[in-house]
């Protein structure tokens, strides 16, 4: 990791940059195997699963006896571990629901909102260098527990073409049944355009590499909704002197294992923790099974002394990291101070693999800068608010006044007079 001095926050983005393909290679590349998915379908899709994938294919669809099959080979302790995380997921998404309330803004107008859930959803799930069958709950239970009638997911097969047997665990417990064995840029053109085996979507939603994010992008611009721009992931640590350098460490590579275009940033106001924690890594990562991956991450990654926490508390504001751990004195004030994150981990005993996993909080989360406008992925999410309203025929006489100047004001005319017809009507009763 770099280790960066005096950094002045007008900086933060060059200084900061986040590691990336040349964009328009990615662009290109992408538009091509979106294109090829519209005009080929499934033929692409199996095409593309034996070029990136290395495996042939043919069927795109899980079946049932391969999910049966899946379910048995998923040892009891992570069965038990998934259906705990399960149920903390669950809690908190429920929380999230709201009674539609209606307002009478004067008497005869009524006013309210009521959330609709979006018909068909499709939902990617990572397993490249890692399956990520955490990600089936973030993105299934509150699909479900929105009413979501159709819920498509995809995620790329093994080289033994299945995908991993934790993940159609999962999906079965959640109770997603269309279940595609496709990843990377060409699923999300499958479920943003339909293909002959992968239902159209109304939205798409998941983490993914560069291309899928691009991909999600891409497919947006033309009228396909999409969850957020999701892609390699990162954490930011703001972190003291009386932090413990272990513990950082080991925030900064779990997520520095993830991919080699993930990145990692610590910002702390002692230069002697940074030291510290710098050679806490260079221990544990000789322990980790992806220590290459890490190791490459690291190469994108930094370290900021600044003077004071105030300091460090805005340097991550402008970064605007997807996950931000705060692990120092007076954690809970810093994290009222944090404006700009995906989600936010407080105090030396929350480590943000708790949220990726089991607390309850939704893992799929804003990257790459996108914190500063985009939420993480909620309930609200899932669901379309539709507004309605319902006027009296004492409600439009003491509106419809007011709706006329204004739409004569602005040359409407036509505005106005379905108004004014109503209120002559009304005149001539």
């Amino acid at each position: 990791m770099e280790i960066i001095k005096n950094i002045e926050l007008s900086a933060v983005d060059s200084i900061l940059k986040r590691p990336g393909l040349e964009n328009d290679y990615l662009e290109g590349a992408v538009k091509n195997i979106i294109q090829r998915v519209k005009t080929s379908g499934d033929e692409a899709l199996i095409d593309f699963t034996s070029q990136f994938d290395k495996v042939d294919l043919n069927e795109l669809q899980v079946s049932e006896t391969e999910i049966t099959t899946a379910i048995g080979q998923v040892s009891e302790n992570l069965k038990n571990a998934i259906t705990q995380a399960k149920q903390n997921i669950e809690a908190f998404h429920k929380s999230q629901k709201r009674e539609t309330v209606k307002i009478e803004n004067q008497p005869g107008v009524t006013c309210w909102r009521k959330s609709v859930p979006i018909q068909k959803v499709g939902l990617y799930i990572p397993g490249g260098t890692a399956p990520l069958f955490s990600t089936v709950l973030m993105l299934g239970i509150p699909a479900v527990i929105a009413g979501c009638k159709e819920i498509v997911m995809c995620s790329p097969p093994n080289s033994e073409g299945k995908i991993d047997p934790a993940i159609l665990f999962t999906a079965n417990l959640v109770g997603i049944k269309k279940i595609y064995k496709v990843g990377g840029a060409q699923s999300i053109a499958a479920m943003a355009y339909g293909t002959a085996s992968i239902p159209k979507v109304d939205k798409i939603f998941g983490p993914g590499n560069q291309y899928v994010t691009k991909a999600k992008q891409l497919v947006n611009m033309e009228g396909v909704s999409i969850d957020m721009p999701a892609g390699p992931s990162e954490v930011a640590v703001i972190a003291d002197d009386i932090a413990e350098p272990s513990f950082i460490a080991a925030d900064l590579l779990s997520q520095a294992e993830h991919g080699v275009d993930s990145q990692v940033i610590l910002i702390s106001s002692s230069e002697n923790l940074v030291t510290e924690v710098l050679n806490a890594i260079d221990t544990q990562i000789e322990q980790l099974p992806r220590k290459d991956i890490a190791l490459e991450c690291l190469k994108n990654s930094k370290a900021v002394i600044t003077k004071s926490l105030e300091e460090a508390t805005d340097v991550s504001n402008s970064y605007a990291p997807e996950h931000l751990i705060i692990n120092c004195k007076n954690a809970s004030s810093i994290a009222e101070n944090i404006t700009q994150a995906g989600s936010v981990f407080i105090g030396a005993y929350t480590p943000e693999s708790a949220g990726d996993y089991a607390s309850g909080t939704n893992h799929t989360l804003p990257t790459n800068g996108a914190a500063r406008a985009y939420s993480g992925v909620s309930l609200d999410s899932f669901v379309k608010e539709i507004t309605f309203q319902e006027i009296t025929e004492e409600g439009i006489t003491k509106l419809g006044p007011v709706v006329e100047t204004m739409a004569e004001a602005e040359q409407l005319i036509a505005h106005k007079k379905a108004v004014s017809i109503r209120l002559q009507k009304l005149n001539e009763q």
